[in-house]
């Protein structure tokens, strides 16, 4: 029996920590990354709509965190 290789999954990844100031750069490359997905999956030939519109939300959730952590910033 061939021996098999557990692979992390993509719940495993680092993602930014929920509590404190978020990252504004990291903000900002989550929505240039989800707005990228979102262009890839509508220039396919099959046109994946749905997927296009799950990352345009991620989008504006990151640029929603960018806004608020801008007003937070400039509040001092």
């Amino acid at each position: 029996m061939a021996p098999v290789a557990h692979l992390a999954s993509r719940s495993a990844a680092h993602r930014t920590p929920t509590t404190g100031t978020p990252d504004p750069i990291q903000l900002h490359a989550e929505a240039h990354n989800a707005l990228g997905m979102a262009l890839h999956y509508l220039r396919q030939p099959s046109g994946n709509v749905p997927g296009a519109m799950r990352k345009t939300v991620q989008a504006l959730a990151a640029l929603r965190g960018l806004q608020g952590s801008e007003v937070q910033g400039g509040a001092a």
